[in-house]
């Protein structure tokens, strides 16, 4: 695999049991990769051993006073030294090719697992979560798959340079082979230690970025209330946090470094201490000597690399952990679509709470609760949060299609929608039916105001639609977002389309021209629409109140609001003490009501009234009756 092939076609299926067996798996998956870094390692670390060899030939060839063997030893320090160049390059380039393409692969997993679970994911992990595990996660599992490899070779190289001394001079070759594991082996105690002490790093560093995203995301609502001072002072302690666990875990990373200088030193000290006297006796050579001291001293180079694949699982394990978590979830019903590529059309029908809304109408629904209309509005969409009863369109479940399928013939828009950061043109460049153009969707969305707003904010964008928009259209308000938001849905142009709550933060005299635009727009297309705004209400073809998870009523707006009083005090936000007072004349003033509300019809009296015109008119008519 290369860099240049990413990325993949299909990153595979993982093993997301738990996060050694996701390690496992990225390692099986580039098993090329890894043994073409090793061959280059082996290249690297061999000639590196190899040049005490040729050192001790050398000393020993001008104490022989050996013109034909010293020069014989220059050329073979010179192949060592090509050697090392070669492989030391090699090995760098495919160790950092493995990194970039284990993270490529994991960014593309998490990214699928992403789409496939749409809004459910941040339900069920937190959103700062997702972000660190996409970010700083997927490096340190890049790294531990990176240095898998130059481990397996410095520990090759290693064994190789044992029995080449075992062989070469016993006496010491002895010393050393005995010695190197124990250099080894030395700082296991340590790491249950060091991995729990970076373990506990990892979860607050976590913590804090999911902190910092949170505040992030809500700055503009912390400065409306003053909280900004709380949230700096929590973020400052959780700050705090990370910052004593990362040097208690520095601490223990710093004592195994100490062990790894401390005991190849006394592992030194001993072979130079014994060799000296093996010398002196006549047993070996000055030479063998050197070679051998000259070994020892860069056996230390890779060594050091035990101490870097120690690090590398013990700050991976956690983040592979995390990334197989979050790889480990499924929808809570997914069939994985065992029916055809077919988008069907018809009637939207959930059999759970009895609603309908027929084809080609604009249908809106009225629930006490936002949270249960939030629930309800995935579920029409397919994305339901708990495993239940199939919504049907045209008699077809949606868990039976595939997921591009269901995505295709039904698109949820819910209350709180992303934008991402880019130019206005790459927003509304989404998939879409061609039938809806950009300027139609903005228009009915209403957005002349957005785009002034944006133009402004981009001095060099003379086209409105190449103007930018800042991450997450931070630099613009919640009424103006939501359009935006709206507008992108409406160039989806969907056989179904689900809006909830899309004017909660627009004023009534734009709500009433977005009601209108919305209705044009998507005539003849199946539209259901989670409100609670008379202004959208009044609109609707029909009219669905759900309450305490059923249909409870069925109607216009303007039949509901009379003689529905659940309704009633939805819309109105009407209290338990009128509602009661109202029972006792509910049918009093009737048709002086439903005069009132018609003469309230016009839209241009609409556009001067508030966002509950309509009950504020029907509210003095019978006062007055």
């Amino acid at each position: 695999m290369q860099i240049q092939d990413l990325p993949y076609p299909d990153p595979g299926v993982p093993d997301a049991r738990s996060g050694p067996r996701f390690l496992r798996w990225l390692g099986r998956n580039q098993l090329g990769g890894q043994f073409k870094a090793l061959a280059w390692g082996l290249l690297h670390f061999v000639a590196v051993a190899g040049l005490p060899f040729c050192v001790g030939l050398a000393v020993q060839a001008v104490v022989d006073r050996s013109g034909t063997r010293l020069a014989l030893t220059g050329g073979l320090m010179a192949l060592c030294g090509a050697g090392i160049a070669l492989g030391e390059t090699m090995l760098h380039r495919a160790a950092v090719t493995n990194w970039i393409t284990a993270a490529a692969r994991v960014q593309q997993l998490l990214a699928h697992k992403t789409a496939q679970l749409g809004s459910a994911l941040t339900q069920r992990v937190a959103a700062g979560e997702v972000v660190a595990v996409s970010t700083g996660d997927v490096e340190k599992i890049g790294w531990f798959v990176e240095a898998l490899s130059r481990f397996a070779a410095a520990a090759l190289t290693v064994v190789l340079v044992c029995v080449g001394l075992v062989v070469y001079q016993p006496d010491l070759g002895v010393i050393v082979a005995v010695g190197v594991p124990v250099l080894a082996l030395a700082v296991l105690p340590l790491l249950p230690r060091a991995t729990r002490r970076a373990d506990f790093q990892r979860e607050k560093a976590g913590r804090a970025t999911e902190l910092a995203s949170d505040t992030v995301a809500g700055l503009r609502v912390l400065r409306g209330i003053g909280g900004e001072e709380l949230f700096l002072d929590r973020y400052r302690r959780a700050s705090q946090e990370v910052r004593r666990a990362a040097v208690r875990s520095a601490r223990m990373w710093s004592l195994i470094s100490a062990v790894q200088v401390l005991l190849p030193g006394l592992l030194m000290i001993a072979v130079i201490w014994h060799g000296v006297h093996l010398a002196r006796d006549g047993r070996i050579t000055v030479g063998d000597l050197v070679t051998v001291y000259s070994t020892v001293m860069l056996l230390t180079y890779p060594l050091r690399h035990f101490e870097e694949i120690a690090m590398a699982y013990s700050f991976s394990r956690p983040s592979a952990k995390r990334a197989a978590r979050v790889l480990a979830l499924e929808r809570a019903t997914d069939s994985g679509g065992s029916r055809s590529a077919e988008v069907p059309g018809g009637d939207l029908y959930d059999p759970v709470t009895g609603l309908l809304a027929p084809a080609g109408r604009l249908t809106a629904v009225v629930c006490g609760d936002p949270d249960v209309a939030g629930v309800l509005a995935e579920r029409l969409g397919g994305h339901p949060s708990v495993e239940g009863t199939s919504v049907l369109l045209g008699g077809v479940p949606l868990d039976d299609l595939p997921r591009g399928s269901a995505r295709t013939a039904v698109l949820v828009q819910d209350k709180d929608p992303v934008l991402l950061s880019g130019s206005l043109r790459e927003l509304l460049d989404v998939p879409s039916s061609g039938g809806v153009s950009a300027a139609e969707a903005l228009a009915a969305a209403q957005c002349g105001d957005v785009l002034d707003a944006l133009t402004q904010g981009s001095l060099d964008a003379e086209d409105p639609m190449d103007a930018r928009i800042t991450e997450r259209g931070r630099s613009l308000s919640g009424g103006q977002r939501q359009r935006l938001a709206l507008a992108r849905s409406l160039v989806t142009d969907p056989g179904v389309l689900v809006l909830d709550e899309p004017t909660s933060a627009v004023d009534s005299h734009t709500e009433a021209r977005i009601a209108d635009g919305v209705r044009a727009l998507r005539a003849g297309r199946t539209t259901v629409v989670f409100t609670s705004s008379p202004l959208l209400l009044d609109h609707a073809d029909r009219v669905v109140l759900v309450h305490e998870g059923s249909v409870a009523a069925v109607g216009v707006h303007r039949e509901l609001v009379l003689g529905e009083p659940r309704y009633r005090a939805v819309v109105t936000r009407e209290t338990d003490e009128e509602a009661a007072s109202d029972g006792g004349r509910a049918g009093v003033g009737t048709s002086d009501a439903t005069a009132g509300l018609d003469k309230i019809d016009e839209h241009d009296e609409l556009d001067g009234l508030g966002r509950n015109s309509e009950i504020d008119a029907l509210e003095e008519i019978e006062e007055t009756a």
